[in-house]
């Protein structure tokens, strides 16, 4: 298999995935460089092209709430999970584990 081909697997593998990281970490307010600081502590690296239209289209779609803060000198934009965003992000664990459950089943067995 080409290094082509794989990279363009894994990253289908890692776009849903990517979406429930990023609502998993705003729980908790941060603005775009803390947020992607955390997930890179966390084993997800995604870079910034990725990161920002991500957060805003979880933004337009109602998923999160934003303000400007003074933080460290300068104006920030911070996001936080808006109550839909928190439904959702609950529903979609739920999802997740279910999935990871059978696909780590199927992975062991190989049936």
């Amino acid at each position: 298999m080409s290094e082509d081909r794989l990279d363009k697997m894994r990253l289908e593998l890692r776009r849903g995935a990517l979406v429930l990281a990023v609502l998993a970490s705003l729980r908790q307010a941060q603005y775009g460089y803390s947020l992607r600081k955390s997930l890179l502590e966390h084993g997800i690296d995604m870079d910034e092209g990725t990161l920002y239209p991500l957060v805003r289209r979880l933004a337009d779609q109602g998923l999160l709430n934003s303000e400007w803060q003074q933080g460290e000198g300068r104006e920030r934009r911070y996001y936080v999970l808006s109550s839909e965003g928190v439904e959702l992000l609950e529903k979609l664990t739920q999802e997740w584990q279910l999935l990871n459950g059978a696909l780590a089943t199927i992975l062991e067995t190989g049936k």
